[in-house]
């Protein structure tokens, strides 16, 4: 009995000190946890080669695990980010990456699920880091026009912020972004946007008529390689271009579940969902035609990405699928986080994320 109060009235002791304690404790624990989160820079725990993270794996149709259109690649210690589409900024602090390391951002097309995180991306990129270069944003014929939209837009964000803040965090050098625009690739040709040291990046055209122009990105790393689709048909002008890549980063949207959508939109008597459903069915890709292109264009791996519609119910991903697993086995449903990471000098692929 003696033990058993001895035991109880310590218990009683820390208990007090831990709630008398508990407002310090908190704050001892909380100014670990900013110092370790504030500080954490993924690219510096990378090794050397190309690598990929999805900070972005949906399309327009909000999902609880996909973004809107949003691809970080990392070569060496170089940041690119492709499309900025809705909290694709967020999910790259939340994926442990610093915006203001992107070097250059590259878009596919001026769909506003692919543009709209823009200006916030340049923003946060320019004061997060007092950067005083503007951040380059890449794009076919139209991109000055998006590029010079969000300048204006942003215009009275850039004063206020160098008055609170001044050059310390928002040097005016810095502000905003800078359109580099180059033209339309032809079918069976690249364009070269960026060649040195060990890094090539190059811009292909892919079919997402009535939207023109469209194109998507292939990268090269020493011995590495991938290349990002954007929104697009099945296209021999991919195979070609995505032949022998490590990765494939390929769009894909399944009819079967787009048409279970317009049933439900006519029973509802809702004209405009049922327009639309039908509409999106030929200018996007299935999975089973993303597949296709990944068997006969040989690729390593295969990551569908502006999944559609957003995966929200359990054995989604099957019907989703539809049997595109048969036809090309080595493949991944990407969803937001989701990060693949190939060394130099080796040919391993290498999933290090599942998800946020």
């Amino acid at each position: 009995m003696k033990k058993i109060i001895i035991a109880l009235t310590l218990l009683f002791i820390v208990t007090a000190v831990l709630v008398t304690q508990k407002e310090k404790i908190l704050t001892a624990v909380m100014q670990k946890g900013l110092e370790a989160r504030l500080g954490s820079d993924l690219m510096n725990e990378l090794e050397d080669g190309l690598h990929l993270g999805l900070c972005g794996a949906g399309g327009p149709i909000p999902g609880p695990n996909a973004s809107g259109p949003c691809v970080a690649v990392i070569a060496g210690d170089r940041l690119f980010i492709v499309d900025a589409g809705t909290d694709g900024l967020r999910n790259l602090a939340r994926m442990g990456l610093q915006p203001g390391r992107i070097e250059a951002l590259f878009l596919t097309h001026f769909h506003s699920d692919h543009i709209d995180g823009l200006g916030e991306m340049a923003t946060i990129r320019w004061v997060s880091t007092a950067n005083t270069i503007p951040l380059t944003v890449y794009g076919p014929p139209g991109v000055r026009q998006i590029v010079n939209g969000f300048n204006t837009a942003y215009a009275l964000d850039k004063v206020y912020r160098h008055q609170h803040h001044g050059d310390t965090v928002a040097p005016l050098s810095g502000f905003g972004m800078i359109a580099e625009e180059f033209a339309t690739p032809k079918l069976d040709n690249l364009i070269t946007l960026i060649e040195d040291e060990d890094l090539i990046i190059e811009a292909l055209t892919v079919g997402h008529a009535p939207v023109e122009p469209a194109v998507g990105y292939r990268f090269k790393y020493k011995n590495r390689s991938l290349l990002i689709t954007g929104d697009t048909i099945e296209m021999d002008n991919i195979r070609k271009f995505a032949a022998g890549v490590d990765l494939l980063v390929h769009e894909a949207l399944a009819p079967n579940l787009v048409m279970q959508m317009n049933k439900a939109a006519k029973k509802l008597e809702n004209r405009v969902l049922e327009k639309v459903t039908i509409d999106i069915l030929n200018y996007h890709a299935s999975p089973i035609q993303a597949a296709k292109v990944a068997k006969d264009a040989d690729v390593g791996h295969l990551l569908y990405y502006h999944i559609v519609p957003p995966m929200v119910f359990p054995g989604q991903e099957s019907l989703f699928l539809n049997g595109a697993g048969s036809i090309f086995a080595d493949y991944t449903i990407g969803e937001d986080g989701v990060m693949f990471s190939m060394p130099a000098g080796s040919n391993q692929i290498n999933k290090i994320r599942n998800g946020l």
